[in-house]
């Protein structure tokens, strides 16, 4: 019996028709295992995943290997972003068995949950050197029965290793100016001078690391990290990553060049990068830095914004295309022939040029992904706007992806961080509105009744997933923005007590973190990975929000908490600088300060703008006036108006300077 029908996650749902007798992750599945002594089929993967699309269909929908995998298996379906910490404890053993991972992953199982055998994408015929899925199935069922205490030894020695992995944490110290300089050499070094961004193919965009670099020159005027920040978001702004048409960016681009993307798009990448588009343009004041970062507030809100206030996971990058089949890609490329029947052929030829749209194509079968060539000379503004208008409502009479509709905490976190800045900086109420109702979900629903953050939800109802520590520390984030724009203090208290759970239930010896409570369900290992990847990672969300919220109220614990959690930042920061670009961003913050604000004033005023539009980094902002103001934010306690005018007070390490009623003088005190 398939028993996936009911569940929150769009993933899981998707595969509730199987001929698959799937169970979710439970302690039940792991019951059945024991009483039929069959090792347990681990499948995860998520919604808007391609490969696991096609697994799904080669493997999952037939009735001849759903038979072989139900007599001789217990199959359990995972997704990942509703279990991220099932995810990474199997990933990890994945890696380390393998030296590679990815999704769909698929792990055997002891029905201790030990895992003895690993891969990811199985096809149904042995292809390129690789299996069929049905021929690891019979496989592993032969090393099941005839070699029991082999498929044990290597389970009891996988557990073992990965039990034995300690963290180096760097509890030494605080990164400080030499573990910054010597991560900014390391990204220099990395740095793809022609084309942007860092590293070769596949190549991601790097929100957090450009990040760090924003924050890097605005505290020590490094023209050089400047430029590269501005030159990579140059590329992909200009690439196919980029949708030239309905605006917000793709996963990743399959080569250096940013032409080619894999097609499916993401709540996290466009949050992350809508907020440094915003940042870039409060640095540089460019022009397309705010139209990127408002095109993405736009498309987040347009395309994942739920009925119920929060924002979407994501959408997916396969749909049909016009013979009807289910392929990657098809909803944004175009062939020279479908923009002559949209356009007609002066207008074809025209967006032919602007968009580089080539007979030969750049993606598949002949067709382009739009981007913005170097080589396509003067434009024509107000033509390339009809075009692109044109083109966007024609297609969008195509089929469209897929969206997987479950909200997650964290990654709606940093949506909420990233609308309520770009709201604020481009007098866009109503981005700060959105960023409002999906903050009153989280309160809502994710928090509910239990006072303790639920990972996920869907059509307003939780999950049953506890959430991780990604979840407190960017849900924190995005609630301290939200308190720095509306004046708000509620989202400072709400901030507060989330942080609190942090210190309580997630905080190791040494200023070590845990991705999961101390009272979560104890797996093989309990996940711990301090390297950002797509997003901050759980540990250096926490250290951000921590050192944040220790600047508004002036918390020695949390300051504390912050300081010990930055040791891995020391650690790190050196070797990997791409994978640990926002624990960077918040050590730039920390060696800033960070600056503390008081606005005594009116929200929205002209010292409130000037202090939001700041660039010292990691600087906090509390604005307010009247008597209650200081009820709302600690920072407002005893700053009065100077002469009946609104006035802005800022200090940092301990030191205040005075007080002035100028939003010139206020800029030059914030870098702005």
């Amino acid at each position: 019996m398939n028993r996936l029908a009911g569940v929150t996650s769009p993933y899981l749902l998707q595969h509730a028709d199987n001929p698959v007798d799937w169970w979710p992750w439970a302690p039940e599945a792991f019951e059945e295992a024991r009483r039929r002594d069959v090792p347990v089929l681990l499948s995860v993967g998520y919604s808007a995943c391609h490969w696991c699309h096609v697994m799904a269909h080669e493997s999952f929908e037939g009735d001849e290997t759903a038979a072989y995998l139900n007599a001789h298996f217990v199959p359990v379906k995972v997704d990942r972003e509703e279990r991220p910490d099932v995810d990474a404890v199997y990933m990890e053993a994945v890696q380390a068995a393998t030296g590679h991972g990815g999704w769909p992953m698929t792990v055997f199982l002891t029905p201790e949950a030990e895992p003895f055998y690993f891969g990811t994408y199985f096809p149904p015929e042995p292809r390129h050197g690789s299996p069929s899925f049905q021929q690891v199935l019979e496989g592993v069922t032969t090393a099941w029965t005839d070699r029991r205490e082999e498929v044990a030894e290597v389970a009891g020695r996988i557990v073992a290793d990965l039990a034995g992995r300690s963290l180096v944490h760097g509890g030494d110290g605080v990164p400080g100016e030499s573990e910054v300089a010597q991560a900014l050499l390391g990204l220099t070094r990395e740095y793809d001078e022609q084309h942007g961004g860092f590293g070769g193919a596949p190549k991601f965009p790097p929100a957090m690391a450009v990040e760090f670099l924003l924050r890097h020159h605005a505290r020590t005027g490094a023209e050089g990290a400047l430029q590269m920040a501005a030159d990579t978001c140059t590329a992909m702004a200009r690439g196919g990553i980029y949708d030239q048409l309905g605006g917000g960016f793709a996963r990743y681009s399959v080569d250096r060049e940013w032409i080619v993307p894999h097609f499916e798009k993401m709540l996290y990448d466009n949050a992350l990068l809508c907020r440094v588009y915003a940042h870039l343009w409060r640095a540089t004041g460019s022009d397309e830095a705010r139209r990127i970062a408002l095109e993405t507030a736009d498309f987040m809100v347009r395309e994942l914004r739920t009925a119920e206030g929060g924002f979407a996971s994501a959408l997916d990058a396969d749909s049909e295309d016009a013979e009807g089949r289910h392929v990657e890609g098809a909803y944004y490329v175009w062939t020279p022939e479908q923009l002559r029947d949209v356009l007609g052929e002066d207008d074809a030829a025209f967006a032919a040029a602007c968009f580089g749209v080539t007979e030969e194509g750049t993606f598949e079968e002949g067709a382009s992904v739009l981007r913005l060539p170097g080589d396509a000379g003067p434009v024509d503004a107000a033509r390339v706007a009809g075009v692109r208008a044109r083109l966007l409502a024609a297609r969008d009479e195509r089929p469209h992806p897929g969206r997987d509709d479950k909200v997650v905490a964290a990654w709606n976190g940093l949506a909420i961080a990233a609308l309520a800045e770009t709201g604020a900086y481009f007098d866009r109420p109503d981005l700060v509105e959105r960023a409002t109702e999906a903050a009153d979900l989280l309160v809502r629903v994710h928090l509910g009744e239990v006072a303790r953050l639920t990972r996920t939800s869907k059509d307003g109802r939780a999950g049953d997933n506890a959430g991780v520590l990604e979840d407190y520390g960017d849900v924190a984030e995005g609630f301290l923005a939200l308190a720095a724009v509306t004046g708000e203090g509620a989202w400072l208290e709400f901030a507060g007590f989330l942080l609190d759970i942090v210190l309580e239930q997630f905080t190791g010896e040494g200023g070590q973190l845990f991705d999961t409570a101390h009272d979560a369900e104890q797996l093989i290992r309990r996940p711990q990975d301090p390297t950002d990847s797509a997003t901050p990672s759980g540990w250096t969300a926490a250290a951000g929000a921590l050192l944040s919220y220790a600047a508004y109220t002036g918390s020695e614990p949390h300051r504390t908490a912050a300081e010990g959690a930055l040791g891995v930042v020391k650690a790190l920061g050196p070797r990997v600088p791409r994978f640990v670009g926002w624990g960077l961003a918040v050590a730039e913050a920390l060696l800033d300060g960070p600056r503390e604000v008081a606005v005594a004033g009116p929200v929205g005023g002209e010292l409130h703008r000037t202090a939001l539009l700041g660039r010292a980094p990691g600087a906090v902002v509390a604005a307010g006036e009247g008597p209650g103001a200081g009820a709302e934010f600690p920072l407002l306690v005893d700053r009065p108006l100077v002469g009946g005018e609104p006035t802005a007070y800022v200090c940092r390490h301990f030191v205040c300077d005075a007080p002035t009623t100028d939003a010139g003088e206020l800029a030059d005190k914030l870098g702005g």
